[in-house]
């Protein structure tokens, strides 16, 4: 059996709903953040498998060929990036609220 482009694309569709549903259905903050952190990785999987398939022709540079995975690491950096400051807000909201339920947090009315 082979790994071909169709095979990485429906993984990261799965998983990317998977991600959209978590965000969705959940009331936790820290929930909502790991849900599009998993949303960011299935981002992450068709990259590199649209680099695994397109750059495989003969006769390109080695450089060519990691163009997937270099993408990959940015969105890994952004999405660290963005953890440290949601979680940041999350802990100050906790603070002043003691709760980090989405639904009762009212950021307008103090």
């Amino acid at each position: 059996m082979t790994v071909n482009l169709n095979s990485f694309l429906v993984l990261g569709a799965v998983v990317f709903c998977i991600g959209l549903f978590g965000a969705l259905s959940k009331r936790n903050a820290v929930a909502i953040l790991m849900s599009i952190e998993i949303m960011l990785n299935a981002v992450n999987i068709t990259l590199v498998g649209y680099a695994a398939t397109f750059n495989a022709i003969p006769g390109a540079q080695h450089g060519d060929r990691l163009t997937g995975q270099i993408f990959a690491i940015f969105i890994i950096t952004v999405a660290a990036a963005e953890a440290a400051v949601a979680l940041a807000m999350i802990i100050a909201i906790y603070r002043r609220r003691a709760t980090i339920d989405v639904g009762q947090i009212n950021l307008m009315r103090w």
